[in-house]
């Protein structure tokens, strides 16, 4: 896999009503004036049902993350953000460091965490930013989450979303007629500066397959009784 920059912490996903909150998956974050803080994922039956991995990999996925971020806080405990987000066993390193070292140092610690078959380093070697532009990059993957869940022809659920500098990363398991979907949404959205596709690729054959898997079971009232 490609490797980039590095921010500590596990994705959260946008808001919008009831629905979105089902969308909502764990976020761990380390920075220079806050402790470390896990938002543990909504455990529904209705997400873990929508989601295109396994309950098994929802679940290893959330353990790398928190794995990852534990161990690059007990190295680095000086002035940095990291954020770490796991999508079927492939890890998404971004934000900020203060040097090239620390990034391939964090870097290295991903890569060792049980499990983890890939990774993207899209650290970048720079200060990190204020609370102004956080605060813009929540807003803007908000934005991206709330369009998807408005788009009728896109799962939200199956889509993570993360927002850094501008810059939108998403991740999942998806249709190329799926993948060229979301980027003409998350292009459209205000504030975006670039969008970066990890996308996993999977047919419309694999796709029909998983929605099969995921359907709710059929429930009918039998018939009259025969004597």
């Amino acid at each position: 896999m490609k490797n980039k920059s590095c921010f500590l912490g596990v994705s959260a996903w946008a808001q919008r009503g009831l629905l979105a909150a089902a969308l909502v998956s764990g976020v761990v974050s380390l920075t220079a004036c806050a402790p470390l803080v896990v938002g543990a994922a909504l455990g529904t039956t209705v997400m873990v049902a929508s989601d295109r991995r396994t309950s098994g990999t929802q679940l290893e996925d959330q353990n790398i993350e928190l794995k990852a971020a534990a161990r690059i806080r007990e190295r680095y405990l000086d002035s940095m953000r990291v954020t770490v987000t796991s999508y079927n066993r492939v890890v998404l390193i971004s934000g900020e460091v203060p040097a090239e070292s620390v990034r391939a140092g964090v870097v290295d610690i991903v890569s060792k965490v049980e499990n983890v078959k890939g990774w993207h380093n899209e650290l970048a070697v720079a200060t990190s930013p204020s609370l102004t532009q956080r605060s813009g990059d929540s807003l803007v993957t908000a934005r991206v989450k709330s369009a998807f869940v408005d788009a009728q022809d896109l799962s939200a659920n199956a889509i993570k979303v993360v927002t850094d500098r501008g810059i939108v990363y998403l991740m999942g398991r998806l249709t190329p007629r799926e993948i060229n979907r979301a980027t003409e949404i998350a292009r459209s959205i205000n504030g975006v500066r670039q969008v970066v596709r990890l996308f996993e690729t999977i047919s419309e054959d694999d796709l029909r397959r998983l929605q099969a898997e995921n359907a709710p079971a059929q429930v009918r009232d039998g018939g009259d009784a025969k004597r």
